[in-house]
Formats: C-alpha cells, structure tokens, sequence
C-alpha cells in the first residue's frame, strides 16, 4: 500500500431517543441489566472506551491510548449526544475535542459529520418535516463543534430525490450511501454505465445532479459493502491484521492515482455488537495503516482533493419512496410487512407496520392542524419557528427562551402564551419524535422501541388536547387497532397503547404526587431554594411530617413548574402512610392560607 491509497473508516454511533415523554428522563430498561438502561450499557461498552481506547504491542502490552474519534469518521444521533452531555460529560468533552484535532490534522475538515435530528426515514417524510429534521441537525452540529457541517448521515441511508434537495438547500456537500443505491453512472459527457447490482465502484466519489435542478448537486460517497458487512456481521474484527488484509485486497491498480478504501457501519459494532472492537480498530489506525504506508482520511479531505469526475443516477425505489441499507425491498421496511424483521419467533408477522404508519400520519395531519390555527394566533412564521426552535430545545434557559419569543412573537406575549406556544412546539417536536425509525424495525409491534414511539404520540395527544380542550386519543386508538399484535394479551395496537402507554401519561399534579409520596423519607422544608425532579422545578412552601406508630402523614404546599412548557401550579398535597408499603395521597389547588391553617389543624391536632 502507498500513501495514493487512502483509508476512511466512519461510525453511525446512534441510540433512539429513550427518554420518557413526560419527565425527560431514560427510565430503567431491565433488559438492559446489570446496566440502568441501553443508553448506560452501551456507553459503557462502546463510547467510552473509543473516547480512550488501548493500544497493544504483539506482546499484549499496553503501548498507548488514544481518542480513536480522532482517526476515523463518524456521526453521533443527536439525541445521543444530548445524553451523553449530560450524563457523561468527560467522554462528550473528548467527542468534541477529537473532531477540533481532527481538523488540524487534515487540512481543515474534521471527521465528524452532521445527521438529521431523531433517526427519521426521510423519504417517507413530509418536505415539512424533512427540511425540519436538516435544519435541527445542522444547528445542532454548530453548537456542538463550533463549524458548519459539510456532510450528513442519513438513517438507514434512506433517501430519494426530494431528501437530496432539502440536503443542497442547506448546504451539505456530501453523504454516504450503500452500494445498491446506485443504478448507472458515467464519466462526465460519457455514457451511463449500469451498476444497479450493487457493482459501483466505492474507491471514488461521484456527483449527483438534482432531476428538478439539472445545475445543482451533491456529491456522494459508496461505502464499500462486503467490507463494511464483514466487519458488522463476520469475525473481521477480531485481528487489526485480519481487517487490514481485507482492506489491502480491495486495493486495485489505479494509474497512481488516489483511491479511497473505505467503509461504513454502526458506531457500536466497535465494542458494543464486536466486543473489544475499539481496540483492533485504535491499532489499525494508529500502527498497522501507518506501517504500511498507508494515509488515514476523513470524507471531506479527500473531496476537496479528489472532486467527482463521474456522475451517478440513483435508484428511485418503489413509487420514488428512495433506498436505503437496511432494507432490500427499499423503505417499506419501515412502513409494511417486507420480510425484514429482528428476532421473534419464525411465524411472527410484521402486519402491524402499515396500519401503525397510518395511525399516525392521521394524527400527525391533525396536530399540523391545531399548530397552524393556533400558532399563527402568536408567532410571524410558524414553520420557520419551529426549525428555530432546536436553539430551545438545547438550551431552556429562561432567558433564551424569553429571547426567543422576542425575535418570533408576533407581539410581546404573555407569560401564559408563551406557555401555549411551547406547548404547541413541543407538540410538534413530539410529532417528529413518534417517527423514530426504530418502531419499524423490529418483529413486534409491542417492542420497546415501539413503545417510545406511541409514547411520544400520546404526549403530542395530550398536549393538543390541553391546547384546544379537543382530545384525538379515542379516534386514534381505533386506527391503532388495526395493527395486530403477534402476542395475544395485547391483541393490537390499541392494547399496547392502553396497558403501555397509558399508564404512562403524566400531569403537573401527578408529578407532584410522586413528589409528596418521596417527601415522606426526606424533610425539604425549609427550602434554600428550588429542587430540580426531572424537568420540573420544585419549591416547597410548607411542609409538616409526623408518624405515629405504623402512621405517616405528610402535608404540605409546593409550586411546581416544568421546565419545558414554563407551565406551573400552586398545590396542596396530603400523604398517608401505613406500614412500609401503602400510601395515600391526595392533591388539590392552593386556594388560601387560611385553607393550609384549617387543614393542617384537622389532620394533626384534632
């Protein structure tokens, strides 16, 4: 190998969005165990030890450590990344530092790359909601690593001609697609080449012209296939020298000049799916490649030396709904009973799929309603609102979110409008969250990625419902039923989502009752200041505990107040204990201090 021969190896690193719909918060998945949940497992497996990853000698010492996010291209979910902030700062912080290196050591281009927001197939998008998911990664990309992105995963690599627009409209270069997306290309002016068999050649990038918009285009890498595919699903990560064989075979006589050996997979086979995967990959790039004298590349650098001179046609898929990777039949892996299933029992069925897709493009049709006739109510342009509204949902600070709606009110708003809106926003945000792809993707409808989805489509129930006093729940369920479940105690869609789901949904009051309940083994009164409980704020006003024998009551006032929706309530709750285990609790509006004094004198004095 010589240094006219290039290497880039790029990581989907993505978890679906866990968090519950109502607390912000990822929930223990006991699958998931000894770990709290997936997220946590897989971090522990996958990301931190790629933010550190050992190097070993022949001799199975340690020689160094390295940020192997510094060598290779990738992307990050951003839901992901949003958790990972939080919940693991030091391996985001190395994340963020890998890219900024990164760029120093090729030229100004650093290997990560930008993905739309929540893991939804495009194709099977509104143009709405696809421009929405572009602009809300990109943004998100910006804020993160301080540069605009120059190219962009898309999900399963699902895409069609309408996704191409939205990417060169916003002003990505390039993006990654399967081999088996391609159908011909040719040597500019040449003639077209047929390769709708998977054969184009991956070594070099091709150029991809808009059917609509003959003058503009994006520029478009193949991964290699059999390569990546052996890397996922065979035992090519087991040996640095196995894997850097397989990508010397791919090497061909060129004329001298570069080519690029290239592939691309899922983040997590390098130590979550490949145990200790982190550890072949950190070898390869930082002692075998170099050895050989071989040049360790991200996309980008590669394209701003060696621009496209071969034009690809893709394949429209079925009805023009676009490819993708995961799923031969093109997207309707994600909306019907294709074959592509994970899992299950043989004679399980993937049914379910199509009617679960039209539930809810029916209710995401009817909240599009409720957000255009009441947001117009309070902000200029509604849609261009909403893909600002990423810069909130990064960031809640009060005075951003009192920025916000400076610059997009209509009017200076009330602090009860500006509750509305979030709500409205919010439900929007919901509404693009219910299409995760993961809900699709596996063999049962009851699944928990399943699960997420329909949580987030009640949450967006809820919130039109306490918008417009008008509830779509019942009409929903009776779409839901047509998606038949495979397991009997659920029966369909309806009985996932009322024994699931339902139990789920969550007020400002019953917040508050698992606050009270909770009181009872902590004394928070006098409070210093707030207590944060998830995304809710917490002042205690008054609070008074006695116990008596096997007898706890626990009373007291709090103000609570979610940080999302800015939506808060003054209540009174009363709590009574008996024995270790069952409890009682009541809530009820604050209506005077005369009320707390009678109250508190009826159940401690008298």
């Amino acid at each position: 190998m010589t240094k006219s021969v290039c290497v880039c190896l790029h990581g989907h690193f993505y978890q679906p969005p866990r968090e519950n719909a109502w607390l912000e918060y990822v929930e223990r998945q006991e699958s998931a165990a000894p770990y709290h949940d997936w997220n946590e497992r897989i971090h522990y497996e996958c990301y931190s030890p790629n933010s550190r990853a050992r190097v070993y000698d022949r001799h199975g010492q340690v020689i160094d450590i390295v940020n192997n996010f510094e060598k290779m291209s990738f992307n990050i979910g951003p839901t992901l990344m949003s958790w990972l902030e939080v919940k693991h700062p030091e391996t985001y912080k190395r994340i963020i530092e890998a890219d900024r290196n990164s760029r120093a050591a090729h030229g100004g281009h650093g290997n990560a790359i930008a993905q739309v927001y929540n893991h939804m197939i495009m194709p099977l998008a509104t143009r709405l909601d696809k421009k929405t998911q572009v602009r809300w990664g990109i943004e998100e990309f910006r804020l993160r690593y301080s540069r605009d992105p120059e190219g962009m995963w898309l999900p399963e690599t699902a895409c069609n001609e309408e996704t191409l627009e939205i990417l060169v409209e916003e002003g990505i270069r390039f993006t990654l697609l399967e081999p088996h997306q391609a159908e011909a290309f040719r040597p500019f002016d040449g003639d077209w080449i047929d390769v709708s068999r998977g054969q184009i050649d991956p070594r070099r990038p091709y150029r991809c012209y808009l059917r609509k918009h003959p003058d503009k285009y994006i520029d478009i890498f193949f991964y290699d296939g059999p390569i990546s595919k052996a890397v996922s699903f065979e035992d090519l990560l087991k040996d640095a020298r196995n894997l850097q064989g397989r990508l010397e075979s791919a090497v061909v006589d060129y004329g001298g000049h570069p080519q690029l050996i290239h592939l691309a997979t899922d983040g997590e086979t390098y130590g979550h799916h490949k145990p200790f995967g982190d550890r072949v990959i950190a070898y390869l790039l930082n002692v075998s490649l170099p050895e050989r004298g071989c040049r360790v590349v991200n996309y980008a650098e590669f394209l701003e030396e060696n621009p496209p001179s071969f034009e690809v046609r893709l394949k429209s898929g079925e009805n023009g709904e676009g490819t993708s990777w995961s799923c031969p039949h093109g997207v309707r892996r994600w909306k019907d009973h294709c074959g592509c299933r994970g899992g299950g029992p043989s004679d399980w069925h993937q049914h379910w799929r199509r009617p679960l897709r039209e539930a809810l493009d029916w209710l995401r049709e009817r909240l599009k309603e409720v957000y255009e006739a009441q947001a117009s109510l309070y902000l200029k342009d509604i849609w261009d609102v909403r893909d600002h509204y990423i810069h909130v949902i990064l960031n809640r600070e009060p005075s951003r979110i009192e920025n916000f709606f400076f610059r997009f009110g209509q009017r200076p708003l009330s602090p009860a409008e500006i509750t509305i809106c979030l709500k409205l926003l919010e439900m929007q945000r919901y509404a693009m969250l219910m299409y995760t792809s993961c809900g699709w993707f596996f063999t049962e409808l009851s699944g928990i990625e399943t699960q997420q989805i329909l949580q987030y489509a009640a949450r967006a129930v809820q919130l039109a419902r306490e918008i417009t006093g008008t509830s779509y729940e019942e009409e929903f369920l009776e779409r839901l039923s047509k998606a038949k479940s495979n397991l009997e105690m659920f029966k369909d869609g309806r009985g996932v989502y009322e024994k699931l789901i339902q139990p789920s949904i969550a007020t400002l009051e019953n917040v508050a009752a698992g606050f009270a309940i909770g009181s009872i083994f902590e004394n928070y009164y006098p409070a210093a200041e707030d207590l944060s409980l998830y995304c809710y704020q917490v002042h205690v006003e008054h609070q008074r505990k006695e116990s008596a024998g096997n007898l706890t009551l626990n009373f007291g006032r709090i103000k609570i107040r979610s940080k999302v929706t800015l939506e808060e309530q003054d209540l009174v709750f009363n709590v009574v204990q008996i024995g270790s285990y069952d409890f009682h609790c009541s809530i009820k509006p604050f209506a005077s201090a005369e009320e707390i004094e009678r109250l508190e004198k009826e159940l401690f004095e008298e």
